[in-house]
This record gives C-alpha cells, sequence and structure tokens, in this order.
C-alpha cells in the first residue's frame, strides 16, 4: 500500500480536566483518520499530551506534588477521554516521553548547526497561561490578546533566528494557496507575518520543569518548540528512519484557532530551518460557546464532554458536533439542538428506515435478501446506482475539510430512501406482486448498506450494528465495496432500536 496518511489533533495541555475543545478537536482528527483507512489509505493518527512549561509547574507547586507527578494523573484524563471517544488513533504520545526528549535535542542541535540559534538575552512580556511572548503592541489593556495576564520577563535566553523566514514563510504561503485553512485564518497569518517578524526566544532560565537543552543544562526549551516536535517524534525523526520517510510530512495538524499562529508560523519556520518538509495543511477550527454564553469557569459553563456523552450518547454527540457547524467556524453548543438533531436526523429519518425495512424483510423474506431477478425499474436503478455521485460528492468535499456537506450528501441518500419507500409502498404487495416486493426490499437493503458504509467514520458504532445487521464482512466495508451490490440470500439480523428517542 502505498498511499500513506499522518493526521494529528493538537498536542493537549494537561494543566487541567479534558473539556470540549478537546474532544472536539479529537473526534474530527478521528473521523479524518476513519474515512482515510476506509479509502484504503494506511494511515497514521496521532494525538498525545503536552506536559512541560511554568503552567505545569505552577499547577503541581499548587497541589504540593512534582511535576511530573502532576502529569502522570492528569494525562490519565485525556488517556481515558481518547478511549471514551472511541479514537481509532495509533499512538498517544506524552513530552515527558525519552523518545521525545531524544527527538527535540535532535532538532535543537540540527537549527544550532545551521545557524539559527544564538544566545543573548530576553526582555519582554510573556503569558504562562498561553506559554507566549507578546509584543508591547500586542497588547490589549494590559493583557494578552487573550485576555490572559501578562509578566515582564528578562533572562537569558536562546534566540531562534523567526526574522530571516518572514520572505520564506510568505513565499510558501503564495505558492501553497491551501497550506492554512479556512482562507480567513490564512489572511490573519500571512497579515501576522507581513507586519515584522522578530527573532523568538526558544529557551528560560526561570524555571527547570523542560526539555534541557544540549549542552547547556541551565536551559530548558521553550515550551512551544518542545511541544511542536512531538509530530515528528511519533513518526519517527529520532528513531526510525523509514517510518519517518513513510508519513513526514504531516498530511493535516487539526488544531484550535487559538494555537495557529504556533503551527502556521513558527512551526514552519523550524522545519525550513531543519530542512525538514512542512506539513501539507494545518486547519484551525472555531471555538464554541454554550447556549450562546462565551464558556468560561468562572461563568460556571464549561461542558463535560464525559457527562454530555454519559447523557446523550458517544455517535450522538459526534453526529451533532460534525453536522451543527460548518467546521472551522465557531459554534454554539445547544442542548435543545442537540436533542432536536437526535430526534430528528438520527431516530426518525436514519433509525426508521433501517427499522422498517429491516424488520419486514425479516418478517417476510425468511430472514434474507430477497432475489431480485434483475427486474429493476429506472426509479430502482436510480436509488441502488447514485452512490457513485455520492461518493464522488463526498470525497471531494473531504478535500476541502466541509465535513458537514458531506452528511447533508448521506441525509439527502436517506431522504430519498425513505421517499422511495412510502411511494412503493411494498406492505400492499405481500399478498399481491410479491416478486415486486422483492426488488423494493433488495434496493432499500442495498440502499441501507451503501449508507452503513457512508456512515462509518461519523458514527462508527451504529454503522457497525448497520453493516452487522446485513451480515456484511469486515473486509467488504471500504468504499471500495461500494461498486459491489449485496448479495440475495444472505442473512438479515433482527434489528435494535439504532437510536432511541430523547424526551424533550
Amino acid at each position: 500500500m502505498d498511499k500513506n496518511f499522518y493526521i494529528t489533533t493538537p498536542i493537549y495541555y494537561p494543566s487541567a480536566k479534558p473539556h470540549m475543545g478537546h474532544a472536539y478537536s479529537s473526534i474530527v482528527a478521528d473521523f479524518f483518520a476513519r474515512f482515510k483507512r476506509i479509502q484504503g489509505y494506511n494511515v497514521f493518527f496521532l494525538t498525545g499530551t503536552d506536559e512541560h512549561g511554568q503552567k505545569v509547574e505552577i499547577a503541581a507547586k499548587n497541589k504540593k506534588i512534582n511535576p511530573l507527578e502532576f502529569v502522570n494523573q492528569v494525562s490519565k484524563n485525556f488517556e481515558k477521554l481518547s478511549n471514551l471517544l472511541n479514537l481509532s488513533n495509533n499512538d498517544f504520545i506524552r513530552t515527558t516521553e525519552n523518545r521525545h526528549k531524544a527527538s527535540c535535542q535532535k532538532l535543537w542541535s540540527d537549527l544550532e548547526k545551521s545557524g539559527n540559534i544564538y544566545l543573548d538575552k530576553y526582555s519582554g512580556w510573556y503569558s504562562v497561561r498561553d506559554e507566549a511572548f507578546f509584543s508591547e503592541n500586542e497588547l490589549l489593556n494590559g493583557k494578552a490578546p487573550t485576555g490572559a495576564d501578562v509578566e515582564w520577563v528578562e533572562e537569558p535566553s536562546y534566540f531562534f533566528r523567526l526574522s530571516n523566514w518572514q520572505d520564506e514563510l510568505l513565499n510558501f504561503y503564495e505558492e501553497n494557496k491551501d497550506f492554512i485553512l479556512p482562507i480567513t485564518r490564512k489572511n490573519e497569518v500571512v497579515s501576522f507575518v507581513k507586519s515584522g517578524l522578530k527573532d523568538l526566544s526558544i529557551s528560560r532560565t526561570s524555571f527547570n520543569w523542560g526539555v534541557p537543552v544540549p549542552n547547556n543544562e541551565k536551559h530548558i526549551m521553550y515550551v512551544w518548540l518542545d511541544a511542536l516536535t512531538n509530530y515528528i517524534t511519533a513518526s519517527g525523526y529520532s528513531s526510525d528512519a523509514n517510518k519517518f520517510e513513510t508519513f513526514w510530512p504531516a498530511d493535516l495538524h487539526v488544531v484550535g484557532k487559538d494555537i495557529l499562529r504556533f503551527h502556521a508560523v513558527y512551526w514552519p519556520a523550524f522545519l525550513m530551518a531543519a530542512k525538514l518538509p512542512l506539513p501539507k495543511r494545518v486547519f484551525a477550527h472555531g471555538w464554541w460557546t454554550n447556549e450562546g454564553e462565551k464558556i468560561s469557569k468562572s461563568i460556571g459553563n464549561v461542558i463535560d464532554p464525559v457527562k454530555l456523552i454519559e447523557d446523550f450518547g458517544l455517535d450522538q454527540v459526534r453526529y451533532f458536533l460534525i453536522r451543527e457547524v460548518p467546521f472551522g467556524n465557531d459554534g454554539d453548543f445547544s442542548k435543545k439542538n442537540l436533542i432536536q438533531r437526535i430526534n430528528s436526523d438520527l431516530a426518525n429519518s436514519l433509525g426508521n428506515l433501517f427499522q422498517r425495512v429491516i424488520s419486514f424483510s425479516v418478517k417476510n423474506c425468511d430472514e434474507k435478501v430477497p432475489n431480485h431477478e434483475n427486474k429493476f425499474t429506472p426509479k430502482d436503478q436510480d436509488l441502488i446506482d447514485s452512490i457513485n455521485l455520492e461518493l464522488n460528492q463526498i470525497k471531494k468535499l473531504i478535500e476541502i475539510q466541509k465535513l458537514d456537506d458531506c452528511l447533508k450528501v448521506i441525509w439527502t441518500k436517506i431522504s430519498n430512501s425513505n421517499k422511495y419507500i412510502d411511494e412503493q409502498a411494498p406492505w400492499n404487495l405481500k399478498t399481491t406482486d410479491q416478486k415486486r416486493m422483492n426488488v423494493i426490499l433488495y434496493c432499500l437493503i442495498e440502499s441501507i448498506r451503501q449508507i452503513g458504509i457512508l456512515l462509518q467514520p461519523f458514527v462508527p458504532d451504529t454503522a457497525s450494528k448497520i453493516l452487522d445487521s446485513l451480515s456484511v464482512d469486515n473486509k467488504e466495508r471500504s468504499f471500495a465495496s461500494l461498486k459491489d451490490k449485496i448479495k440475495t440470500g444472505v442473512f438479515l439480523k433482527k434489528p435494535n432500536q439504532l437510536f432511541p428517542r430523547i424526551n424533550e
């Protein structure tokens, strides 16, 4: 297999419990990983935790434990969330691992050898919460653009010659127009780089929770140089040349818009300076509000993804998050809208179609896919052959990350299947024209098989139940299998309800 695909979530900062933003990034990245696997790609999907930095050190001190003990506890919450979300990740990286420290120090040495690092003194504003440096003209009312407090820092520091890479970055953005998406975010990044890049402080001496700088252990690496390196650590940069050649550069970094600058400016500049290939795309998604209000600990409206999934179900939450908001936009979480999506889209449209077709077929066709005898009308043919057009549409939409539009295509197919069964009314043919009834049911079962295959990246557990009920072999669940049709005589399993309706 020569088609490879490498996708990453942001590397999560375990200074507190996982929240909705973490779950959203992970679910979306998992969607792409599953989609590409079903498409026939050899996928490497990475998530993990960024465990160094001043913020972690302070949080550990507040709990009166050492930083490693603190991150060991908190990182488990992110691993548990990955399991709860049923992520299909191939690796979970922690930046406190030895393989990662080796990778960071190798990258540092490569940057130093290339003449891109020098020792000087840093004086400026630093936000502990953002783990980021800000210039005077970026501050708003004495705070970071994010609203975080800043403090004046003066200490010896190594610097990365970021200013040398301004023109290179602008040329790269121009030549690779889809490197940053959505386009509004790209415009922000280009504007920032055009305003002038200053050399970047990449080491600290005022605390010691981090990766030591090679040959000068008084300094630890700036947490973002350390954190970003995780993407090449996991793909074998310092440990496995074959793996690195197979998977690097990453095809897609999924990030929140608040950390876009690190991924779209600093990261490509580090890689250019180290003469390493650049990722193919950085996609920055928006933030969620809760019932129209900004999510904040002080307001007390933080959405706990664990509780949400316990209350409504994993696939229901996955569907809502992907369908409700165009990927890249800000979104508003509304319990009322979630319940409406579950009842209308999932229970009524999909669940009802599945239930009535398979139950009726099990009861009236000896629990088998009925024989169609190749007696298809144009309407029958339209229903089962539309998959070619639908799959092409979906593949094109995936390439530009239009996830909600993919679901609209699938739900049009579900709607057409519901319309078809209502028009053809196979229950009226039980005693008058059983052969025609069999053809109608065959077409509906085949349409449901196609829907089940298409839904796998979106609602994997539900798609699996649908395909299991049609006795579809695991080897016949790829997009390539859509060119075939379900065989007559295949055993049908009596269905259970896919989505219970929720009482508002």
